[in-house]
């Protein structure tokens, strides 16, 4: 194939960021999609046809608009130019000379012109539902990065309410589009699914910390918070809430779903024990232990929708 066409190709791949999108995004709609398809009947097509729409949703949203963004915002901060980038710091697009940080904030701009008219055409010929859906996930992503909202530069506030319901209606909208009523499994799936998307992204944070801190204007994410407020080792404490939140939730499943429960609590375990034991000045270790914890998110998304 033609070098000329193989290049966008390979730079979107790079941009997408995909082992993200895939654990966190693509997880939570698996979440909920597959219980429908095991336990409920509705169509195939259908099913399928609002898979595919989340999941395009999803990449489109969260993979490329979201880090669109992000990329050009910690461009301009400085942060990126300073990140260890093993997992964190970025895509490293502009740094690497692949695309300038002028073109990244014109495809962001496009981006989020067209989405917005997409979202008013949606309104106007009555899709409400997928149109509140795409509103979200355009509140999440530009809130999140871009000025003068930027809560990903405020502690806790980027993930609760950027992020957080970003990926909770995400995880909600497989049974909202598909079901009359959305049943209590689909509201627990999504909520810990979401939980735990900002247990492993506080954990990506980790690497960052002095890169963020020396940041104008500075990132101050939780895990930058943590730090300075109580010292070095207390990095790892916004994750270690947000895993314990995680296991908190999976009691709530209880004895309707023991099998669902006894599978979220291992897993939380396992990723708190991770987060304890890990080195985090060693950026190679944390990096591996957080690629470890990106498989765990997705074998506990695939769980809860198994054991309904």
């Amino acid at each position: 194939m033609n070098q000329s066409l193989l290049a966008p190709i390979k730079n979107s791949w790079i941009l997408l960021r995909s082992i993200a999108v895939v654990s966190s995004s693509i997880t939570t709609i698996v979440s909920t999609v597959l219980p429908i398809f095991l336990y409920y009947t509705v169509a195939p097509n259908k099913l399928l046809l609002i898979f595919l729409l989340l999941l395009f949703g999803a990449f489109l949203i969260h993979g490329v608009l979201t880090h669109v963004l992000n990329d050009f915002a910690d461009y301009k901060s400085g942060t990126d130019q300073n990140s260890p980038a093993i997992l964190s710091g970025g895509s490293r697009v502009i740094q690497t000379g692949v695309i300038s940080a002028s073109s990244l904030w014109l495809l962001g701009k496009w981006l989020i012109l067209s989405l917005s008219l997409i979202v008013v055409g949606l309104i106007i010929f009555g899709y409400f539902k997928i149109a509140l859906l795409l509103a979200i996930g355009l509140w999440g992503a530009i809130s999140y990065s871009l000025r003068p909202i930027q809560f990903s530069y405020r502690p806790f506030i980027g993930e609760w309410l950027s992020m957080f319901p970003s990926v909770f209606v995400l995880g909600l909208a497989g049974a909202w589009l598909t079901l009359d009523s959305i049943p209590t499994w689909a509201l627990q799936n999504a909520l810990i699914n979401a939980l735990f998307c900002l247990a492993w992204v506080m954990v990506h944070h980790i690497p960052d910390r002095e890169a963020d801190r020396n940041a104008s204007p500075i990132k101050k994410t939780s895990v930058v918070w943590a730090y300075e407020k109580f010292g070095s080792a207390f990095s790892r404490l916004p994750a270690l809430l947000y895993f314990t939140l995680v296991g908190l939730c999976a009691v709530w499943l209880g004895t309707d779903r023991i099998l669902a429960m006894i599978g979220t609590l291992a897993v939380v375990g396992t990723a708190i024990l991770l987060v304890l034991k890990m080195q985090i000045d060693n950026h190679y270790q944390v990096s591996a232990y957080e690629k470890i914890i990106l498989i765990l998110a997705m074998i506990n998304g695939v769980w809860l929708g198994i054991f309904i």
